[in-house]
């Protein structure tokens, strides 16, 4: 019997040793961008893409007439182009894509044709620093560019992101089993 609980035990270990070393190799951070939310309302939308567009922080020069990023000439796709921007410009943390609800994160490159979104610090123009909550004149007073505060909303993520960055989370609880194990 104490043989069999040996072989269960061994085999048990190799399994969780191959899942973690599959995380491992996998857990090189995943590209994402900041997009306008399909069920945003174009009042909501369009007061945000003022608010980051007049702040001089990012570049919207692309969703100008005769910009890359241009067409389709409407207020999401505009929008989103100048949401991810900020985004990326703040090391593409989670807290700087909210903007009262009207953005979301996503995995799916919404660059088209020759519009290119920035897909990280290097490529929107260098890092900046979010404002900070409740201040004077902060670019993000009252216009969703400040990060979380206590009793806010936290920005929405789509799944694949959420699942995406649990990985840590089970790679901690496997490694606790295998120690159990031994």
């Amino acid at each position: 019997m104490r043989g069999q609980a040996e072989v269960v035990a061994t085999a048990t270990a190799v399994v969780v040793v191959v899942v973690v070393v599959g995380m491992i190799s996998g857990s090189e951070k995943e590209v994402t961008w900041c997009v306008s939310r399909s069920e945003a309302g174009a009042m909501a939308l369009e007061a945000e893409m003022d608010q980051v567009c007049g702040s001089g922080v990012v570049d919207c020069s692309p969703v100008q007439p005769n910009g890359l990023c241009y067409l389709p000439n409407t207020l999401p796709s505009h929008a989103s182009y100048a949401f991810n921007s900020y985004y990326q410009r703040s090391n593409a943390n989670p807290a700087a894509c909210d903007f009262h609800g009207t953005a979301t994160i996503t995995i799916l490159n919404p660059s088209y044709g020759s519009c290119t979104y920035p897909s990280s610090i290097s490529t929107a123009g260098g890092l900046i620093s979010t404002p900070n909550a409740g201040g004077g004149d902060d670019v993000g007073d009252g216009g969703g560019l400040n990060p979380p505060v206590l009793g806010s909303t936290v920005p929405a993520i789509d799944m694949a992101v959420a699942s995406h960055l649990c990985r840590p989370l089970l790679l901690a609880v496997c490694l606790c089993f295998v120690s159990l194990l031994f």
